[in-house]
């Protein structure tokens, strides 16, 4: 169960709360129209550890790995990680604008973080994401569907390649789309 009362704004009650510092609010009057689905590994290839949610927190050591020192840096965030287990934790209020698209565009309109949010799944391009993830996923986009009636439409979800090409390739050829689909089909509009 989430711990939602300890901080403002919209939390998914099945996640657990980690609040990154890595958000700002939303342009005024732009509320979620595209759920956009990463992947990351951390260090690349390894699960389990807590290194992302260092990363969403400004508190990763660049000394525990050399990949680490690369991006110890950056200031990003998603509004949710799930992980191999299926397990959710929750870093952005899906009122706020998490940072996690970079430099993007969807459907000529720039800026996704304006009006998306970010799904990070544990995993890599070269690896299946897991049912537990996938059980995950569906619930979280089927409850964020109820409280922001955009995000209905088929084309409201989109890979972080999809929207930032040829600088992503994330969530990868591993994510099954088409299962996806037909895990959602019925919830979707025109």
């Amino acid at each position: 169960m989430g711990e939602a009362g300890a901080t403002a704004g919209l939390w998914w009650p099945e996640a657990g709360v980690c609040p990154s510092p890595n958000h700002d609010a939303r342009p005024l009057g732009v509320e979620p129209e595209l759920i956009v689905i990463h992947a990351i590994s951390l260090p690349p290839g390894n699960f389990g550890g807590p290194f992302i949610g260092q990363l969403f927190t400004n508190t990763l050591d660049p000394q525990m790995h050399p990949f680490f020192a690369e991006i110890a840096d950056l200031r990003v965030s998603a509004h949710v990680v799930i992980g191999r287990d299926g397990r959710a934790t929750q870093f952005v209020p899906f009122d706020a604008r998490a940072w996690h698209a970079g430099v993007s565009s969807w459907n000529g309109r720039a800026g996704c973080n304006d009006f998306s949010i970010g799904i990070e799944l544990e995993g890599c391009d070269d690896r299946p994401f897991t049912e537990a993830q996938y059980a995950a996923l569906v619930r979280l986009i089927r409850w964020l569907r109820e409280r922001f009636p955009r995000l209905a439409a088929e084309a409201a979800i989109a890979g972080h390649s999809d929207i930032a090409p040829g600088r992503k390739t994330d969530p990868g050829p591993h994510f099954d789309w088409a299962y996806l689909a037909g895990q959602l089909k019925g919830d979707l509009t025109a």
